[in-house]
């Protein structure tokens, strides 16, 4: 009698190509499971550098005041510190405002009422791009003396300010 044909076990294409496709997901799974220390994409920032600060001083009230403002447009200034060469300090707020009185204390004892200039250290604490920063500069607040009429005394009158 005759046997039954036998079939001979072949693969179609259809079936190689899901077995290939099978194999590859698996490769893929165990690279990302195998935890090795590979870094991760990496995130390109630009960063700005940072710009240092840098004053201006606008008078106003006929000398009587000296408001001091960060030229950069960025910065917000937190507190500002003056040291002068009399060894004297003031401190200001953000608001970064002397007085015409301020800077008479300031000057030396027995200093004569002419007109001049004062040296300080103006120390900075401002906020620049979210960073707190602190920076320091010398800068000549010059100021002139007015009046002195038989009936009033000499007023100081600040005139400049600027990086010494």
């Amino acid at each position: 009698m005759s046997e039954p044909s036998q079939r001979k076990s072949r693969v179609s294409i259809g079936e190689g190509i899901a077995i290939a496709a099978l194999f590859v997901s698996a490769l893929g799974l165990w690279n990302s499971w195998r935890g090795d220390d590979r870094p991760g994409p990496t995130e390109v920032v630009e960063r700005k550098a940072a710009v240092p600060l840098v004053l201006r001083g606008r008078i106003e009230d006929n000398g009587e005041r000296l408001v001091i403002e960060p030229v950069e447009s960025t910065h917000a200034l937190d507190s500002l510190k003056f040291a002068f060469a009399s060894g004297k300090t003031i401190e200001t707020g953000s608001n970064g405002t002397l007085t015409a009185g301020e800077v008479e204390d300031a000057l030396p004892e027995n200093s004569e009422k002419i007109d001049g200039q004062i040296l300080a250290t103006v120390s900075g604490r401002y906020v620049e791009s979210g960073k707190d920063r602190e920076a320091s500069r010398r800068y000549a607040i010059r100021y002139r003396w007015e009046g002195g009429g038989l009936f009033e005394g000499k007023r100081l009158r600040i005139m400049d300010f600027r990086r010494a």
